[in-house]
């Protein structure tokens, strides 16, 4: 594998959706795929995954194309998905159950170890298997279960609070889905997902579309 300073974010930020797509295509019953075909399903240029899993190693074969399932366990490997990482989730309101209960990060090999709250109100309910916990007792909790990832589900005013809790109790990795940013040490990787950005984009892409009767219309009168 080459340098990891000389792998760049694009690529990496990419190496989640070629999991996903393997991951798919496993359930498919598929053995063998090409890089036209990950291309396809991916919308990305076949060059750039080929040359996106160069950095990291020689996979599949020339002629044949890439073994599904080789290349998903690489893949997870690289991304480090074989560490069964532990995580917490911080907040219990309708985002914080959402994740509770998302089936998906089980399957990627996370494990929710935690689920803490400030409100007396919800701790002690149960959320699955797991109960609220009192986020009083969070250092105790994250060390006690080795816990190395914390989610942020609270209020925007209450977010960064939480990020200092967490890098306090010695936290390894933050995603936070507060809408602001968060100031962290820099040997603390986070991600944000601002969903306000992401629908607010939306919006944009919408109010900007140029109606398909407008076009017919148009079309129409030069013919």
């Amino acid at each position: 594998m080459q340098e990891h300073l000389l792998i760049s974010k694009a690529t990496v930020d990419r190496l989640p959706r070629y999991y996903r797509c393997l991951r798919q295509l496993t359930d498919e019953g598929v053995e063998i795929a090409s890089s036209e075909e990950l291309g396809r399903r991916l919308a990305i240029n076949p060059e750039q995954i080929r040359k996106d899993l160069a950095f990291f190693g020689q996979f599949g074969k020339k002629g044949v194309g890439y073994y599904v399932a080789e290349l998903k366990e690489s893949i997870g490997t690289i991304l480090g998905l074989d560490h069964h990482w532990n995580v917490a989730i911080i907040g219990m309101g309708h985002l914080g159950a959402a994740l509770a209960n998302y089936q998906g990060i089980t399957r990627l090999g996370f494990r929710l170890a935690a689920i803490l709250d400030a409100n007396p109100i919800v701790i002690g309910t149960r959320v699955g298997e797991r109960r609220v916990e009192d986020i009083a007792y969070l250092a105790e909790i994250i060390a006690e279960r080795d816990i190395r990832i914390g989610v942020i589900a609270v209020p925007a005013a209450a977010a960064q609070s939480v990020a200092d809790k967490l890098v306090a109790a010695g936290i390894r990795g933050i995603w936070n889905f507060a809408p602001v940013k968060l100031r962290v040490p820099p040997n603390i990787p986070f991600v944000s997902e601002d969903l306000s950005v992401g629908l607010s984009s939306l919006s944009y892409y919408l109010s900007h579309a140029v109606p398909e009767e407008t076009e017919l219309s148009d079309k129409n009168s030069r013919d």
